[in-house]
């Protein structure tokens, strides 16, 4: 087979682009990957942006510079720091215990705690470490077994409020261990299989944690018999040799008949009663994500009183069209609904967080509700059950209430889009008085500001930044926000050094020519006007985000940066259908998946192919993972005129074969035809295969339990069907994320976009650094 003379290649390549492609090699993917978080995230020095708090007021945080991690911990009254442990005496006392070097600089500690006899007791690589208060001496924690033989703690437990126990699951019922003893008391025994207690599962997730709420007292726990046992099954079989290993649970999917239900109790730990809710099952449904928890050890949607003699919850409509706040009587099942909202479309509780406040100190309920069109604060009456007033109003939203004061009668939260001139996704803080009155901003800086507050809510840790500008850590007053002390200031200085530029924010017109779409834009570190730039978009089109990741500082957003660096301008553009916007902007596309944001998506690449004359908008890539993957297809698809490359990662390609929580809030219940149609046909991409005219790679975990890999099978058999050219990658074993297999996968992402969108032929077999731990 003849091979073109490289000049003579140029000329064609020349002639059909209008740019001359330079070769990419191995130096230029090595600059690629100097650009991945691994390689970005350490040549950020003091870039303080989460600490623990250990009390009211005393926190404790990671700071890392060219010498390393040093532990501080911040009196938050007077903002005086110091060191929380002597790093070089815990090296050498880990070092001789685990009989391994433990460098100074670069001790693994997740957790630490001060004992009272000032001993220290620390967390690292998942083993708890005890040592004396001179840290000259450590010992690997004693490892206690349970009456079953398992070591104590195998079960993941959730700690009561006095630290004394924690609950967890086994064989399908509760139980408590006291943490001091290890001695393990079963508080229920009618838990059976597929109908246990406090059991973790919504089909795409399904965990060993206990979902419950425990007393203010630490003597009850508010949970849930989960009934499954009529719930569909979901199965996947592991590649290896021999007969393969089956995992097969319970995964719900729109239009089921059955589907999984919960039936509220509490339990009184020391007599081991059991009151169960007078009340239907429950769907397993929440306000703010599609689990009855969203995230690990905590249940949004229930909430005690301060006295325990009450328990407040929200159940939601198995379509999330409508809430019920009810309270319970935890000594007699007692339930009464206090009050209930309609949404038109489906109704969220918040942002990531659940922003409904129970205050029966005052006899009042604060409620929040996107019923104005933005999502605000309103206050109900306990006792009836009626609106008194709106506590925040206006065109923007209160994004998360972080704390309240029944006392003085006060609300701290964040919110978006308020004061002008700032950018509408940027993270505010403020305080209200229940009244409406006394609305104050707390965070004056133009920037996106990640707030964590001390637990009796006197100071907050407040990290602020954009984008392009590094953090500033600060501890400040919550009553007036008054600065107390600056913390930290990130540097960024060797991260320049090595190479790196900031991404641009940008702002595009959406489809409909009006509405301003927010993005982000990444170009090479080398970048060239003169030169014409293939562009490459990133996806993810919600509905519950979108694809820029965040509005404050990282040094790398996932490989966006990375991906420039081969060649490429590469965009991220939250279009209408996410977020964070007013509630018509996030209704964009209800009921109608398959429009993924790709309207305003096309739009923003015609605005910015027309604005910059660098980009050349004959070739247009895309790719995106989950949701992503699902939007890439569909936009090859039903858009191949417009982008000509793409790469779908474990694309959820048709929501029917999708965990029913997720799919039946945002297309809605399924309704069948009698002609044998529905309303999920739309949506589903194996319809839509015929268009496909450019490059299309495809790719999925084969152990995937979130997006089962058939999601993607289904698109390969239509392609087959209609005799279309594609790219498959099944990775064995591997999950929703790729795990060992990453690097693989990016690769083979960058090899792909530089072979068929760039035109060039990247380096073969391209292999990464391995990774310094």
């Amino acid at each position: 087979m003849s091979r073109l003379h490289p000049a003579l290649a140029g000329a064609v390549l020349l002639a059909l682009t209008g740019s001359v492609a330079a070769q990419t090699g191995v130096d230029d993917y090595r600059r690629a990957e100097s650009m991945l978080a691994n390689k970005t995230m350490p040549l950020v020095d003091h870039a303080v942006q989460r600490v623990t708090w250990i009390d009211d007021s005393h926190f404790w945080y990671r700071d890392h510079d060219a010498n390393g991690d040093q532990f501080i911990t911040v009196d938050a009254a007077t903002g005086q720091a110091s060191p929380s442990f002597d790093r070089d005496k815990l090296a050498a006392a880990l070092s001789s215990v685990t009989g391994k070097k433990v460098e100074s600089a670069k001790i693994p500690v997740t957790a630490f705690t001060v004992r009272p006899d000032d001993g220290l007791d620390v967390t690292v690589g998942g083993k708890r470490y005890t040592c004396d208060k001179a840290i000259g001496k450590c010992e690997l924690a004693a490892v206690k077994k349970g009456p079953n033989g398992k070591p104590y703690g195998e079960e993941p437990g959730l700690k009561s409020p006095d630290g004394t126990s924690e609950a967890f699951i086994r064989d399908w019922n509760l139980w408590v261990r006291d943490v001091a003893t290890g001695a393990e008391t079963q508080l229920t025994t009618d838990g059976v299989k597929d109908y246990g207690y406090a059991t973790d599962n919504a089909g795409w997730k399904h965990t060993d944690e206990a979902i419950l709420v425990w007393s203010p007292d630490s003597k009850k726990i508010a949970t849930f018999q989960q009934d499954q046992r009529k719930t569909g099954e979901m199965t996947l079989v592991s590649v290896n040799v021999g007969h393969p290993n089956v995992d097969t649970w319970k995964y719900p999917l729109p239009g089921d008949k059955d589907v999984t239900m919960i039936e509220r109790v509490v339990i009184d730990v020391p007599t081991k009663k059991v009151v169960r809710f007078k009340m239907p099952p429950d769907q397993h449904r929440s306000t703010i994500c599609d689990d009855v928890s969203c995230s690990p050890g905590v249940w949004d949607d229930v909430r005690w009183s301060a006295d325990g003699k009450s328990v407040a919850f929200v159940s939601t409509a198995r379509d999330h069209t409508q809430e019920w706040f009810r309270v319970a009587n935890p000594e007699t099942g007692e339930v009464r609904t206090v009050f209930d909202e309609k949404a038109k479309t489906y109704f969220e509780g918040g942002n990531e967080m659940a922003n409904w406040q129970y205050v029966p100190e005052t006899d009042e309920v604060i409620w929040f509700s996107e019923r104005s069109n933005w999502g605000h604060l309103y206050m109900y009456s306990l006792k009836t059950g009626k609106l008194e007033h709106a506590i925040t109003k206006g065109d923007w939203n209160v994004t998360q209430v972080l704390h309240i004061d029944p006392k003085t009668k006060t609300i701290w939260f964040r919110g978006v889009g308020r004061e002008k001139g700032v950018d509408p996704y940027y993270q505010s803080f403020y305080k209200v008085n229940f009244d409406g009155s006394n609305l104050t901003l707390l965070t004056p800086e133009n920037a996106d500001h990640t707030v964590s507050m001390s637990k009796d809510g006197t100071y907050f840790f407040d990290s602020y930044s954009t984008i392009d500008t590094p953090p500033v850590a600060v501890v400040r007053r919550s009553d007036t926000g008054a600065t107390v002390k600056e913390i930290a200031r990130a540097d960024i200085s060797r991260l320049k050094a090595a190479g790196w530029v900031a991404p641009t924010a940008f702002t595009v017109k959406a489809r409909d020519g009006k509405t301003d779409l927010y993005g982000q834009m990444f170009k090479p570190s080398h970048f060239d006007p003169s030169k014409t730039y293939p562009l490459v978009v990133y996806i993810y089109p919600g509905p519950q985000t979108g694809s820029v990741r965040t509005r404050s500082f990282i040094p790398s957003h996932g490989d966006n940066q990375a991906l420039a660096e081969l060649g490429f301008v590469v965009v991220a553009v939250d279009g209408m259908g996410t977020p964070w916007r007013s509630k018509a902007f996030h209704d964009a596309y209800f009921k109608n998946i398959g429009d993924n944001t790709l309207p305003d998506q096309v739009a923003a690449v015609k605005q910015l192919v027309k604005e910059h004359r660098w980009l050349d908008g004959d070739r247009v890539g895309i790719w995106g993972h989950s949701g992503g993957g699902n939007a890439t297809a569909t936009a090859m698809f039903r858009y191949p005129d417009v982008f000509k490359v793409g790469i779908s990662e474990s694309g959820n390609h048709d929501n029917r074969n999708y965990e029913d929580d997720w799919a039946e809030k945002w297309q809605g219940l399924l309704v069948k035809n009698k002609d044998g149609t529905s309303n999920y046909d739309d949506q589903a991409n194996q319809k839509w295969v015929g268009g496909l005219k450019g490059h299309l790679m495809l790719a999925h975990g084969t152990s995937d339990d979130n997006v089962p890999p058939y999601e993607t099978l289904l698109v390969v058999d239509a392609l087959i069907k209609a005799n279309k050219d594609f790219d498959l990658v099944m990775i064995p074993n591997a999950h929703h994320g790729y795990g060992a297999a990453s690097p693989y996968m990016t690769r083979r992402r960058w090899d792909y976009f530089v072979r068929y969108l760039k035109g060039d032929t990247p380096p073969k077999e391209f292999a990464f650094a391995p990774v310094d731990r």
